[in-house]
């Protein structure tokens, strides 16, 4: 099935499946059944079928799917073969930490650029890397092709900033600043705002 019939819902959760493999990879799992993910998951086992169906047959009935195929196909079906390189604006506190997050190159993914509008940072090394201007986000973004970016800059400059992403090319965006931004089609982007998710438990509390 071509990738823009799947459900949004379905592509948000082969990442999980993806993570859940290389644990069973770890654990030294060669063989692993749709029960065994579903409870891991707290997903049920025919709904892990049918996710796994929009891409093809990756197991046989009663003999469960071999992890480390499964988890090489997931990456192919992500794009996550390789390493991306990323471009991180802000490095404010939380810019610090995620520059510093060491979970990103096992995943697929390594911060490659640091921006910062802040003559005091801007020159500083952090986690191997030096802190630019953001005024030269659109040459170094697009010397370097990269097509993914964080943004970690207050709510007042994060249009502005996912603007000039877009117009160097930048088309998936992880969006930390806690506002909803505009992008054209074509353009991804995920919002994480962790007082968000905090009130949608307190609702449970």
């Amino acid at each position: 099935m071509p990738t823009d019939k799947v459900p949004d819902i379905v592509v948000g959760r082969l990442p999980l499946y993806l993570r859940t493999l290389n644990y069973l990879i770890e654990e030294g799992y060669e063989i692993v059944s749709s029960h065994e993910l579903g409870r891991r998951l707290g997903i049920s086992p025919a709904q892990i079928r049918k996710d796994l169906s929009h891409f093809g047959e990756f197991g046989k009935q009663g003999a469960g799917y071999d992890v480390k195929y499964l988890s090489s196909q997931l990456k192919h079906i992500l794009h996550v073969e390789g390493v991306w390189p990323v471009a991180l604006v802000g490095c404010g506190a939380l810019g610090h930490a995620l520059a510093n997050y060491n979970g990103f190159v096992t995943k697929g993914f390594e911060i490659t650029l640091i921006f910062d509008n802040d003559p005091a940072k801007i020159g500083q090394v952090v986690a191997g890397k030096v802190i630019h201007d953001v005024a030269d986000m659109p040459r170094l973004i697009c010397e370097h092709g990269i097509r993914i970016a964080i943004v970690a800059v207050p709510s007042s400059a994060a249009q502005a900033t996912v603007d000039v992403l877009v117009r160097c090319q930048v088309r998936a965006i992880l969006n930390y600043a806690p506002i909803n931004i505009s992008v054209p089609p074509g353009v991804q982007v995920q919002n994480i705002d962790p007082a968000v998710h905090l009130q949608r438990m307190t609702y449970y509390l």
